[in-house]
């Protein structure tokens, strides 16, 4: 009976020890958080390369190929790039290129001030 309790108590002991760790792991304030870099960075000298003419082929080799394809209008294509510091607020940019006849004609939107991914 006595080695019964014994061990009992040796499990019950375990249990709650581990159970704190585990619920100390999950409510812990200082958890570590990643930055999250999502997209196309895309800076002015990107941008300076693109000249009215270039083919969609020429675009890319500058740009890159966009992460979201516009299935339903082909003269435009969206370079989006967002960015997140360790769970913090998430800035973005979004670049819009437009072609006509499958050539470059321009491009609108604004660049972040900087890319903290670098």
């Amino acid at each position: 009976m006595q080695k019964l309790r014994s061990t009992i108590s040796t499990l019950l002991s375990c249990l709650i020890i581990s159970s704190v760790f585990f619920l100390a792991g999950c409510s812990f304030p200082g958890v570590y958080k990643i930055n999250v870099q999502q997209g196309n960075i895309v800076t002015q000298d990107m941008l300076d390369k693109l000249r009215p003419g270039m083919t969609k082929r020429q675009v890319h080799f500058v740009l890159g190929n966009p992460v979201v394809t516009n299935l339903f209008n082909e003269t435009q294509e969206s370079y989006l790039y967002t960015y997140q510091k360790a769970g913090g607020e998430t800035v973005s940019q979004n670049i819009k290129v437009y072609y006509l006849d499958d050539v470059f004609e321009r491009y609108e939107g604004d660049l972040l001030e900087e890319h903290p991914a670098y």
